[in-house]
């Protein structure tokens, strides 16, 4: 059995759990969450403000998701106006190591991806 078969069986799930994690944590939003988050404890409206592009209700979504996952914390304090913190707990911060390591990656290999697209679709462009 090759490590990606066992990585995959690990909980003898044919995958599931493994793939259900990734998705998570690989979606469009949460990398920018968790990264913006590790400057520390942030109000729902100053995350907004640093995640560029993101809206309020995938913003209230992603954060759902998050803290039900373990990755975040939510704190409300009862005041007026009501305020909401987030935080990442132990194991969001444990996912920074390997998300820079990805965006390094990918600045990395940003012009070799953008030439191989560029080929792909001449290519394309030539078949037709």
């Amino acid at each position: 059995m090759s490590q990606y078969e066992d990585t995959c069986m690990i909980k003898g799930d044919g995958g599931r759990t493994l793939r259900a994690v990734l998705d998570r944590i690989c979606d469009k939003w949460t990398l920018l969450i968790v990264v913006t988050l590790d400057q520390g404890r942030l109000r729902f409206t100053d995350l907004q403000r640093q995640v560029p592009g993101i809206s309020q209700r995938m913003l209230t979504l992603t954060l759902r998701n998050l803290e039900r996952d373990g990755l975040l914390t939510r704190t409300a304090y009862a005041e007026v106006p009501p305020r909401v913190e987030y935080e990442l707990t132990p194991t969001g911060r444990s996912l920074i190591a390997p998300a820079l390591t990805l965006a390094g990656w990918a600045i990395e290999h940003i012009a070799d991806i953008e030439a191989s697209r560029t080929a792909y679709g001449e290519r394309g462009k030539a078949g037709r």
